[in-house]
């Protein structure tokens, strides 16, 4: 303690004289003290962790584990600094005497790791604890519940056995006999029950101790599974757990795929019946089609015939005329007659003749439209099929 003060004290007339502080300005002071406050606090918490794992090693280790060197003589590194104050700067000092109380980053992080472990040690002993604890109170839980409805099946069979059925109707009181008829059977039950659970405990014992023989002899004989076989099986099975997972998204996205795939085939299913009543439609419209074709085709060869006969019988007629002779002009006035109305006549059947041809024109352009149509069709069915 006085070797820190007599460097101190030799070393605050060159302080005052280079005091990098008094330069700074305000910002940079508080600047500066937040570093200094935060760089405290990671220090505070190193020395915390460093204190609980010194209290924690055994004097032994404490002992062997010698963080620096020069860690254990701070005084004699002060007074050798103080023997060479005079030639340096107090910064320096300083921070040479910092860097010699310090840890190297070694021994922090060994200790860090030794900090970790034992608190997950002191967690999981924590958990197994207060599993345990909590194991006891579900037991007890579960035994007072039992004496609960133990009590209240007890007292429901005592009230209807006793305080009803035992009493005496002439003077109203209960008969003693029952009571203790009662009673005596309670207690032969509670016998019979204390007699099974000792055979049932005498059972458990037995098992048990060749629980413990085959045991021993497996340890014997080096079947027994140890803590590595242990971390192994936990070990492969957290990798099953892991395919298990991996196995389920494959199922489910191939359920989302066969659910999409459904949907598709549902819209082409009802495309289909959609295309094939259409079908039938056409079909059936073809049908009446041709059959109205087959009608216009017996029409035109009839007019066809009758349009022969009106030419056969108008090449007589112009034969006729050629071979004219001048009649009398009665003859001439009623062949005039016959006459005209013959042109008339023909007249109204070269209409017909017209008109039928026009029909015929019109029956075979329908045909010819329905025709291209049904090839169409058929040729769409095809392409369709074959998909």
């Amino acid at each position: 303690m006085a070797d820190s003060e007599s460097v101190i004290s030799a070393t605050t007339g060159t302080d005052q004289q280079d005091d990098p502080l008094l330069e700074l300005s305000d910002e940079q002071l508080f600047q500066l003290v937040e570093q200094t406050i935060r760089g405290n606090e990671v220090i505070r918490v190193e020395t915390e962790m460093f204190e609980k794992f010194f209290r924690r090693v055994e004097p032994k280790d404490t002992n062997s584990f010698q963080p620096n060197a020069n860690f254990h003589t701070p005084v004699s590194h002060v007074q050798e600094m103080h023997a060479r104050g005079s030639r340096k700067r107090s910064k320096s000092r300083s921070s040479a005497i910092d860097k010699l109380l310090r840890l190297t980053a070694e021994q922090k992080c060994d200790i860090a790791q030794r900090e970790l472990e034992e608190l997950r040690y002191e967690i999981d002993k924590l958990k197994d604890e207060s599993e345990r604890v909590l194991d006891n109170y579900r037991a007890s839980l579960e035994e007072a519940e039992l004496r609960v409805t133990e009590i209240k099946k007890a007292m429901y069979e005592f009230d209807r056995d006793i305080c009803k059925g035992s009493v005496n109707p002439r003077s109203g009181k209960i008969v003693a006999e029952k009571v203790v008829r009662y009673y005596e059977d309670k207690l032969r039950c509670r016998d019979t029950l204390i007699e099974k659970l000792r055979l049932k405990n005498s059972t458990l014992k037995v098992q048990k101790k060749k629980l413990q023989l085959q045991l021993k002899q497996k340890e014997e004989m080096g079947e027994v599974l140890h803590e590595v076989d242990f971390n192994q099986l936990k070990i492969e099975n957290q990798q099953y757990l892991e395919k298990i997972d991996e196995k389920n998204q494959e199922l489910l996205r191939l359920k989302l795929m066969a659910g999409n795939t459904l949907q598709i085939l549902n819209r082409f299913k009802k495309r289909l019946n959609t295309l094939t009543a259409e079908a039938e439609k056409l079909q059936s419209e073809i049908a009446s089609r041709n059959e109205m074709l087959m009608k216009n085709e017996a029409e035109t060869i009839v007019v066809e015939q009758e349009r022969m006969v009106a030419e056969k019988k108008n090449f007589q007629l112009k034969k006729h005329l050629a071979d004219y002779r001048v009649p009398d002009i009665q003859e001439y006035v009623e062949k005039k007659a016959s006459l005209s109305e013959l042109q008339k006549t023909v007249k109204s059947w070269e209409r017909k003749v017209e008109i039928a041809q026009m029909a015929l024109k019109t029956h075979r352009k329908s045909w010819q439209q329905l025709w291209s149509q049904s090839q169409q069709t058929g040729n769409w069915m095809h392409s369709g099929d074959s998909h």
